[in-house]
Parts: structure tokens; sequence; C-alpha cells
């Protein structure tokens, strides 16, 4: 403001013109960046310009040059965080050419989508339509008006740049992980009918179940937003469904909501996917399994192409479809106990009898896991290929939960599950896994770090376990990996040697597993804590630890022992879990390597979980270029074993 009231008027280009001595034209011709003015000249008009603080007009620089150097994006909802990140694409790859970006959302309305988009065509130099909502004979007609254009999201019709997601690809992988996991009903939440890529998923879904004799597929009507998968939940539950495939990963998040509000379990008693893997769906509570879709680089792309559009480039107008990869998390796990015991109390026509391991189990590989199966035979039936573990490599885990491999899940021969993983009471809980609270200060255990005279306080000190290299052995009774622990710095720490061999037990109807691991101080001297270290007592936890599910009654045993109270510090040679789930009844032993008697930290009351401790009541320490070996056996059988059983099958399982 001036001294009189008044607003000083902005600078103009004939004051520029003026102080410069130049004409009008020359002033015009320098801020348009042309190099036909002399570069002394330019130098000076420039010069005065920064000293005025002279901005070229941008409507008279469009008139000028015919084009805006502007680009519209036309979103169907911009509240959808997939389609805020290929905006984002967009926008990053635009810029570096010098352009700006206009965004138009049309609010899911699909009758005034073409309108939106031609009027920001008459605004922009070029449009991109991102998941457009109006009929195909409207899309057809509008296209040729307001190319250049670059469509994401539609099927091509062979002349406009189209780009799209395999979605048959990524529904396949979702339904593929669900029936391994042991779900038969699964449920499709839907969205917007307008919506092409509900089109697409939904027929993907279509194809996949009808090529699965035993999968029945529900559908529901939902929609696009958090609200809609909120609202879904009473009517989800009345489905009997095992297993939700929510239309995209904000129908999943309000479905986890509302759910939880209602007190069930995901996966305990439902298991939830989503579509697109947007930012929070690794955050959500538990974090959500989704197919992970590159939407920033859809953006990306989507400007490459118009860009050699507008330029009158070569460019295909039906690139390769861009393939989701899935992103297992939290919210999907094995079928509910109870529906996996209505499936197996079906009459049959043969004889009744338990579940026996009739092959030795091997690994093999399963896309990005690990997959430990038997043949297993129950009364008089023939014997079918049964999974009984997976081992993943956990490099989706949440930073904040020190990523590492892990077995989940792990089963015994009827199908009981044994593991759990990323619990609501813990999160940082994943099935059978090598967790350790502090190595040299680094969390390899997760969540919170205990301190003394402070308490478990969140620090930025996580760091994670990199598989580098699994291989099986000849007959693939072994998997052995190669394990590369970093700090949080992301600096190597240490190297573990990692076994896991599985045999059959015949005669028990079960099966054992061997887990041998050795720590390496390749990188220096070790120092490895725990809580009870810095003054918590009783907290002695890291090492091999075994996170089960809860049940309808858990007894724990040890040699001689009986109870949380007695086996929990103990150095017994062995601990058993025997649980009760509904009308089941399995035993799960755990068994130290034959040449150590480490305590061992056991929780029932609170959750289900155990492991032999490395540092109970003192700190490790392992000198540089020494070794730490521990070593835990299981044998999983589907029924109750007594002290004395416990004891027998113990004293042979290392040999």
């Amino acid at each position: 403001m001036t001294q009189n009231g008044w607003a000083r008027s902005a600078p103009t280009i004939a004051e520029v013109a003026r102080i410069a001595g130049v004409s009008r034209a020359t002033v015009s011709r320098v801020m348009n960046g042309r190099t036909t003015v002399d570069a002394e000249l330019a130098s000076r008009v420039r010069e005065v310009a920064d000293q005025l603080h002279y901005r070229p007009s941008n409507v008279a620089r469009s008139l000028s040059l015919g084009r805006t150097e502007t680009v519209a994006v036309v979103v169907p909802d911009l509240a959808n965080p997939m389609f805020q990140q290929v905006l984002r694409g967009v926008a990053s790859a635009a810029s570096e050419s010098g352009y700006r970006v206009l965004v138009a959302d049309t609010a899911e309305d699909s009758v005034d989508e073409e309108k939106v988009a031609l009027d920001a065509r008459l605004r922009c130099d070029a449009v991109v339509l991102v998941s457009p909502r109006m009929p195909e004979p409207t899309l057809r007609a509008l296209l040729p008006e307001i190319a250049p254009v670059v469509v994401v999201n539609r099927a091509p019709d062979g002349t406009t740049p189209t780009l799209g997601i395999d979605y048959a690809d990524g529904i396949e992988q979702i339904v593929d992980h669900l029936a391994r996991l042991g779900h038969r009903h699964l449920l499709y939440l839907a969205g917007p009918t307008s919506s092409a890529s509900h089109s697409a998923r939904l027929e993907a879904l279509r194809v996949a179940a009808a090529r699965r004799e035993d999968l029945r597929l529900s559908e529901m009507p939902a929609g696009s937003s958090v609200d809609s998968g909120y609202a879904a939940a009473q009517d989800v539950l009345a489905s009997r469904a095992t297993a939700v495939v929510a239309y995209n990963d904000l129908v999943a998040f309000g479905l986890l909501a509302r759910l939880n509000e209602l007190g069930v379990a995901v996966p305990g008693d439902i298991s939830i996917t989503g579509f697109d893997d947007i930012e929070l769906a690794r955050y959500a509570t538990p974090s959500l399994t989704t197919a992970t879709v590159p939407q920033v680089e859809l953006g990306r792309l989507a400007w490459e192409h118009l860009r050699r559009s507008a330029a009158g480039d070569d460019v295909d107008p039906t690139p390769p479809l861009i393939r989701p990869l899935l992103a297992v998390r939290a919210s999907t796990g094995p079928v509910p106990p109870a529906v996996r015991l209505r499936r197996r109390t079906q009459p049959v026509t043969d004889r009744p009898g338990e579940p026996h391991v009739q092959s030795a189990p091997r690994w093999s590989t399963d896309g990005r896991a690990h997959v430990l199966s038997a043949t297993v035979r129950t009364g008089a039936r023939p014997g079918a290929a049964t999974p009984l573990a997976r081992y993943e490599p956990g490099d989706t885990i949440p930073p904040v939960h020190s990523p590492r491999p892990f077995l989940h899940p792990v089963h015994t021969a009827a199908g009981t599950a044994l593991t759990q993983t990323s619990p609501v009471d813990h999160r940082h809980h994943y099935g059978v896994s090598v967790a350790v609270p502090v190595v040299n200060g680094t969390s390899y255990w997760g969540g919170r770090t205990f301190l003394r005279d402070e308490g478990p306080t969140l620090l930025p000190n996580h760091g994670r376990q990199v598989s580098t290299g699994v291989r099986l052995d000849d007959d693939g009774s072994t998997l052995v990996d190669d394990v590369l622990w970093r700090d949080e710095r992301d600096r190597p720490l240490l190297r573990e040697d990692r076994r896991l061999s599985a045999r059959a037990l015949p005669d028990e109807r079960g099966w054992a597993l061997r887990w041998t691991t050795e720590l390496r101080a390749e990188h220096g001297d070790l120092r490895i804590e725990s809580p009870a270290t810095n003054g918590r007592p009783g907290a002695g936890y890291g090492g091999l630890f075994w996170r089960l599910p809860s049940a309808d009654l858990t007894t724990v045993l040890g040699e001689g022992l009986v109870g949380e109270e007695a086996v929990h510090g103990s150095r017994s040679p062995w601990l058993a879990f025997v649980q009760r789930r509904e009308a089941r009844t399995t035993t799960l032993l755990l068994v130290q390597g034959a040449d150590e008697a480490r305590p061992w930290f056991v929780r029932v009351a609170e959750y289900v979980g155990a492991g032999p401790a490395l540092a109970w009541d003192a700190p490790v320490a392992v000198p540089a270029g020494d070794v730490l070996r521990a070593g835990l056996a299981a044998v999983v059988v589907d029924r109750a074993l007594t002290q004395d059983e416990a004891a027998a099958l113990a004293a042979e399982v290392w040999a």
C-alpha cells in the first residue's frame, strides 16, 4: 500500500521497455525465451525486469504463443489417493517440460463428465482423462474433440493413446493367494457400475472362480469410498464369506474400521483384500493385503505419451498393460478354524480317521515365497497335497515392525493354524521368526524399545533382515537362507546362516520342523540385549520366537512343569502348547537344540507365544569373527500329548 492507501499498480511491459531503452517487442521476445535478441541486450532487459519485479501476463503470453503450456487432468474423485498419485506423476513429469497442470474433479458424475472435459480442453493445450465414467459411445465421440488426449484406465480404441492395468492378472494373484489360505467362499464388494475398472475386476473374478470347481463367488454392491465399505459390514458378515475382495483400498479401509468396531477379528474371523495399494494401505489396522499399481509411474507415462502425441511423434495407442504385484500383509490369513472343521465333518463315504502325513514334506517355490507341502491322508480317503508352512521374505513388513523373513501360516496335517501374524495386541509379531529386541542398539523385534528408567519408548532404531538368497537342497527337504541383518542406517551388522528342514512323523500322524540359525559377527563385535537386561524383570525375550493364535483353552507344559508361571524362565529342554479350538485339539512341541539350555520366555494369559531367550538376564557378547548358534525344533500333531509323550518325542526329534 502507498501512503494514500491505494496499492501500487504492477509494473508493465512499457515501463521495462522505457527503462531498458528497448521496444516492447524486444522485451516480449526476451521474456518468452527467444534467442533472436542480442545477449547483452537481453541481459539488460532481464535485469530491469528483476528490479521492477515484473512478471509477464500469462494471458497475454498465451495469446502471443498460441498455447497455454497447461495440461488438464480430469479425475472422477480427487479424494481417492489413487487418483492423487496419478496426478502427482503427471504434474512432476509435466513440470520438467515447463507445463503446469489444471485439475478437474467430476465427483463421479458420468453425466457431467463430458462437459467438464470439453471445458478443460478450452483452457488447456491437452487433456489426461483418468478412469472416465462416461458411457463408451460418449467417450469415443468426445476423444477427437479434445485431442491431444491420453486416456488412463479404459479399453483402448486403437487410435487414442490409452494406458491400462492388467486387472485380470492382479485379481488372479489375489484369488490364488486366498485359495492357498483355504478360502472357498469369496465376496466381491463391487465398485461404481459406471467404472470400467470395476467391470474388469468383476469379470476377472468370475473367470478366476470358474476355473476352480470348489470356489464360490458372491457379489455385493458397495461403491468406491470408505463410507461404502463401512456401510457394507453387516451384510458382509451375513454373507458368511470367509474372505472379501474389495473394489479398492478405500472400500477395504471402511470395512476394516467397522469390523473392528463390531469386534470381528481380521484375519482371524475374515480376511480382507483391496486393490491399488494406495500410500495408506500398509498403515491400516491390520495392514492391508492388496494389488500394487504403480500410480505415480502411471501418471508419468501418461504425460510422456501426451507430450509425444502433441509433438506429432508416433505413439503406440495400445502400449502393454501394466501388471500389478500382490502385496501380502496382515489382513489375510488362513480360513477360520470353525469353517475348516465344518468342511471336514461333512458326511463322507469312507471311514473317518485322523489326518496322517503320508509323504516326506518338501519345499517348493511359490512366486515370492516358499511353501512346505506333504501328502496328507485322512481315514480311507486318498492322500492329497497339503501346504504345511509358508516362508515369507518379509520385505513388505512396515519399517517400524523391523522387517524380517518369517514362517506363516504353519498348519497341522488337519489344517489347524498354529501361527499368527501382526495381531491386534502386538502388531510386530510375525509367525515364527528370529526377532531380537536390541543388537548393538538396533531393534530387530519391532515396536517400542524398553529403556531403563523410561520404559517402552518408540525409537527410530528399527533394522531389517534381508533374505539375500534362498536355496533348496536336492530333494527339497531343507530350505537354506542367507540373511543379512542391516541396522537402522541400513549398514550391514551381521550375517545369518539359516536352515529349515522338515520330516514326517507317521506314528504320531504329524510332522516336525527343525530351524537352525548361526549369527556371524562378520562386521565387528555384537552386543545382544533384551528388556530384562535393561531393567524389566522377566522380559528376557528375543531369539527364535513362535507366536500362536489364541484358542478356547491353552495349556503349556515343560519337563515336570505345568502352566505359564512354572515354565516361564525355566531351562526345560522342551515346551509344549496343548490347545483346544472348537472340537479340535492340537499340540505344538518346541524343543531346544541338543547343546542348548536357554531360559524359556512364555506367554499364555496375555497372548500365546514362546521362544528360548538369547539374553535372559544379562547381555550376550559375540566378539568379531565369532558365531552364535541357536536351534529350535517343532513337532506338530493333531491331538493332545501328555508330558511323558512330549518328553519321548523331544528326546529323538534332533536325532
